[in-house]
């Protein structure tokens, strides 16, 4: 048995002993009077919320806020929201970069609960894109899922949910030069999470299954090769020093599982394919912080590693990194700054993987109450 299934059983054995630790909770906090449990909530103060500021994109906008239609214990919200771009560079090219003008509208209906506690949401969206100039880069994306949340304590609760979506790969994305038209995949996914808080202390971990289909479209090479399955299961421990500044340390285990083996029919269809199956571990250690009402986010550094099953490939480790800041310069205007260092499976027949790192700036202001501008950067740094 290799060191990361170690790892990731480990990780599932932590899973359940959390799991029976709320599910014990549950039991004991259920004898407790209906007044108890509402007079101690009211009490609950979490050392790891952060919301002393609200950003562009999250500020409720009184007058032009959709009052949603009321369906038993649920609210349903359908929306559709325009947006226009311009683009200097649509192929994402270091040379003959080409501009263009993109249109984007994305119906959506979402529907939520409204219980006191306890949540459940479902939701069905599209996003239909459009170019001015080079309609060959015209895609839909699609999604529709549910997710859940049970309130098993004043300081634990439990999430899951399932998605399916088609989308489209970022013309930044390494897999995407030299391609015909933009990649399309369908993806489906599951996850389920818990997380428990004992005062300064914070326990949680998540599953993450996830099902890759790539599609195939006429000029472009064929991506059959790189369907898969991801498996990841993730724990965490937050510990809080102050009550806006966290520490944390954070082990993430992977298992990538190929579709396609290395069979006669496989090879002659794809000459030079090679197995990519492996499993890897991501480590990081980091804080998670709001500091006054100016800037808050998180920002971990730590190790990267990928073993490949197929000898022909060389394992890959490395420095891990991922960060979000968010900084507040006045009430109207938010900047977000974000960065990676991952290991990324390659797009290419017979290659194995790399390490991707991308840092990327976002900057909001709200010009009207119902008119927000946008203005991003971004781009892979190796």
């Amino acid at each position: 048995m290799t060191a990361i299934k170690r790892i990731l059983l480990a990780g599932v054995a932590l899973s359940l002993a959390l799991a029976a630790d709320v599910g014990a909770a549950v039991a004991q906090e259920s004898n407790r009077g209906a007044l108890d449990q509402a007079d101690q909530s009211d009490q609950t103060v979490s050392n790891f919320k952060r919301d002393r500021n609200v950003s562009v994109l999250q500020r409720p906008h009184p007058g032009y806020e959709a009052q949603g239609i009321r369906e038993g214990a649920f609210m349903i919200w359908p929306k559709l929201t325009s947006t226009v771009e311009y683009n200097n560079n649509i192929f994402a090219l270091n040379s003959d970069k080409v501009g263009d003008t993109v249109w984007h509208v994305s119906p959506e209906l979402d529907a939520t609960s409204n219980w006191s506690r306890h949540a459940l949401s479902a939701y069905a969206r599209t996003t239909i894109n459009r170019f001015d100039n080079n309609s060959g880069e015209n895609t839909e994306d699609y999604s529709v899922g549910a997710q859940g949340r049970l309130d098993v304590l004043r300081t634990a609760q439990i999430n899951s949910g399932l998605n399916w979506s088609q989308l489209t790969e970022p013309r930044t994305s390494a897999t995407s030069i030299g391609q015909a038209h933009p990649v399309q995949y369908d993806l489906s996914s599951v996850f389920v999470s818990g997380a428990r808080e004992f005062n300064r202390l914070r326990l949680s971990t998540r599953f993450d299954a996830q099902n890759f289909l790539y599609l195939d479209r006429t000029g472009n090479t064929p991506q059959n090769d790189r369907d898969h399955t991801l498996y990841v299961l993730t724990g965490r421990a937050d510990y809080a020093v102050s009550p806006d500044t966290a520490v944390f340390v954070q082990l993430a285990g992977n298992d990538r599982n190929y579709r396609l083996s290395a069979t006669p029919s496989v090879l002659a269809a794809y000459p030079g394919f090679q197995n990519r199956d492996s499993n890897g571990l991501e480590a990081l250690v980091g804080a998670n912080f709001e500091l006054s009402a100016l800037v808050r986010g998180e920002i971990g550094v730590g190790y990267l590693n990928q073993s490949y099953d197929n000898k022909n490939f060389k394992d890959i480790s490395g420095l891990g990194a991922r960060a979000q800041v968010e900084w507040f310069p006045t009430q109207l205007t938010t900047v977000t700054v974000t960065g990676s260092r991952t290991i990324e499976d390659a797009g290419i027949i017979g290659a194995s993987g790399y390490l991707s790192a991308n840092a990327g700036v976002k900057v909001d202001h709200e010009l009207l109450r119902n008119v927000i501008l946008a203005g991003a950067s971004a781009r892979p740094t190796c």
